[in-house]
């Protein structure tokens, strides 16, 4: 396989850690000193550290994400170490899903005070898409071991 054929893949994770780097340096920082309405400020700290606590599970997906493309590179797609960054990137999702249910009820608290009953909704979108990406990987882990399987089968008949 060439060398830059999964180029396009690699700057999509790239650009996939712009916009959450910058919304950490700078957003993050810039919700809790400017309140919406300061009476109920106090809220908003458990939910931008648990963005912040987000963060981290997501950029460890996006590195093994880079990781998984770099092995198709060397051709070494059907390997346990895809195995394993596939499951990596399982355990990150369902990661980013458990914090942000924990999350949930203070953004419950924010939409009640704030009679905004479309935030619950909004503060339900990470954990379906993060439960998303958590299938799709385990999905993909056990195709990618079960060809792993076959293809040493086949190896040891040939």
């Amino acid at each position: 396989m060439k060398r830059g054929s999964t180029l396009f893949l690699k700057l999509a994770v790239i650009l996939m850690c712009i916009p959450v780097l910058a919304l950490g340096i700078f957003g993050f920082t810039w919700l809790p000193k400017n309140p919406v309405n300061p009476d109920y400020a106090y809220i908003l700290y458990p939910i931008v550290i648990g963005m912040y606590v987000s963060v981290i599970p997501y950029f460890v997906a996006l590195y093994q994400a880079f990781k998984l493309l770099s092995y198709i590179d060397k051709n070494r797609a059907f390997s346990e170490l895809s195995v394993k960054s596939l499951k990596n990137i399982k355990i990150c999702a369902l990661t980013i899903s458990g914090l942000y249910v924990v999350v949930l009820p203070f953004v419950y608290l924010v939409a009640e005070l704030d009679d905004a009953p479309g935030l619950i909704i909004i503060g339900m979108v990470p954990i379906f898409a993060s439960m998303v990406i958590a299938v799709f990987a385990a999905v993909l882990q056990r195709l990618l071991q079960e060809a792993i399987d076959i293809k040493s089968e086949n190896d040891l008949i040939v």
